[in-house]
């Protein structure tokens, strides 16, 4: 870890922000990275606002102690639930990933949108919250159960069986129009979801679906210096959830190294 320059962390509980960590080094090419998929702590959307905090915290804990200059917690939930708490206990500033639900509806003609995210984000009195507060006056914001989309990236069904991937998104998506045809705005709230964004794209040209990390690149600019645009990646793991297995999927997205097995 010794050879990156001040990097930037960029976590959650698996193979969901390595979608964030493409972004960040297609727009700061010099900037270092170091990743850390939690796999050991995966799902979060199952956990306990205290359970979540608790695991978050190890987590950067963990990329602070590497000498990461700034903190992207790469997780929609966790950001809408616990990141105040976070960044009481961290040292360094942390940046969350959100739903863009002002931009869903400034670019939706109904003024009708859907928030898709895991359950625990999508029910949680949080994000209840966080959508009274940034919905303009006379929009609907529906708040979508999605977590059988996030599975399909999760266990890599989008990588190994891209047609079973359709099928499923496809059913998911005509199924959530037929209950909401006036829908043409969709945010892909976890940041397992914009891996699907093609899928969801071919089962639904006519909606627009938003990706929450683009607001992300913006704010993460003011931490970012030059190194050797290097990133590493670290994963916790578990019986359920082993290192070789993360490692296969990082193959074959491209990623040109392997993710070193570590526990915190």
């Amino acid at each position: 870890m010794t050879q990156l320059k001040q990097p930037i962390g960029i976590f959650d509980a698996g193979i969901g922000s390595y979608a964030i960590v493409e972004r960040v080094h297609q727009h700061f090419p010099l900037q270092d990275i170091l990743y850390l998929a939690d796999r050991a702590s995966f799902p979060y959307g199952a956990k306990s606002p205290a359970e979540l905090l608790a695991s978050v915290s190890k987590a950067a804990d963990y990329l602070q102690s590497q000498g990461c200059g700034a903190i992207i917690l790469a997780s929609n939930a966790p950001s809408i639930m616990v990141l105040d708490g976070l960044c009481e206990v961290c040292g360094i500033p942390v940046i969350g990933v959100f739903p863009p639900v002002e931009e869903a509806v400034k670019a939706s003609a109904s003024k009708r949108v859907a928030v898709l995210g895991v359950k625990s984000m999508v029910t949680s009195e949080a994000m209840q919250h966080y959508v009274a507060r940034y919905r303009p006056a006379g929009a609907e914001v529906l708040l979508i159960n999605a977590s059988a989309m996030v599975d399909l990236v999760e266990n890599f069904m989008f990588l190994n069986n891209p047609a079973e991937t359709q099928a499923q998104v496809r059913a998911f998506v005509t199924a959530l129009l037929d209950r909401h045809p006036e829908l043409d705005v969709m945010t892909l709230s976890s940041t397992h979801l914009p891996w699907l964004k093609p899928f969801f794209e071919q089962a639904a040209p006519h909606i627009r679906f938003l990706d929450p990390a683009d607001s992300v690149l913006a704010q993460i600019s003011p931490f970012t210096l030059e190194g050797r645009g290097a990133i590493r990646c670290v994963a916790t793991e578990t019986a359920a959830f082993p290192v070789s297995e993360f490692n296969t999927a990082l193959a074959q997205l491209g990623f040109a190294g392997e993710a070193a097995r570590i526990t915190f």
